[in-house]
């Protein structure tokens, strides 16, 4: 693993940066530590529809999570004027303050995510054929930056349903969500499907 320090100047957005950074970088990893202040803050809070968003002089107090190519998955807690802790996950428009300095650890391999296999763009026949058990039933096609993408990814995650994340091919509207093989659509179609509880047969038993 190899450190990398982040500086992020005012007005930065504290997520869209990690996930620049992890492009840039073409790996994986996680946030080791972070240091500065927030002028907004927007994240998401359990059972919410919506993200909770937060303006003022708020201190960071911590950043976790991953940070890779396909995506990131951070938790943060900050502190208001009045010293109250708010935390959830971290949503795009947070925005840096005076100023914020981070670590990054990133790995010299694939990101090893529990319930997510990933598979190249070429790959996608044999993933989407594939009528073995083992293999995960569904397979998703993501962008770094969307913030629609993220929000499947995050959906599949909370559900546990195992997936196999791609690369959309040209300029493919994304995400784009095959189960059994067949488009069922993007996030609004996957959020509807779990709504009735036709994602319940893909959760991890």
């Amino acid at each position: 693993m190899r450190s990398v320090p982040l500086h992020l100047l005012p007005g930065s957005d504290l997520r869209l940066a990690l996930e620049q950074l992890a492009v840039e970088q073409g790996a994986s990893g996680f946030v080791l530590g972070v240091v500065g202040n927030l002028s907004q803050a927007a994240f998401q809070c359990p059972g919410k529809a919506a993200p909770t968003v937060l303006q003022g002089e708020l201190e960071i107090i911590t950043l976790q999570g991953t940070v890779a190519p396909q995506g990131v998955h951070l938790h943060l807690s900050l502190s208001d004027s009045e010293c109250q802790v708010w935390g959830g996950h971290l949503e795009p428009g947070s925005l840096v303050l005076k100023g914020a300095d981070l670590l990054v650890g990133l790995l010299d391999g694939p990101l090893p995510t529990p319930g997510m296999a990933q598979a190249p763009a070429e790959h996608l026949p044999a993933a989407l054929s594939s009528g073995s058990p083992a293999e995960p039933r569904v397979t998703i096609a993501v962008r770094p930056g969307c913030p629609y993408s993220w929000r499947a990814l995050r959906l599949l995650r909370s559900l546990d349903i195992p997936h196999v994340v791609i690369e959309p091919e040209g300029e493919s509207r994304v995400p784009q969500v095959f189960i059994d093989g067949a488009l069922i659509g993007g996030y609004d179609a996957l959020a509807e499907s779990n709504s009735k509880g036709e994602l319940e047969p893909l959760r991890r038993r």
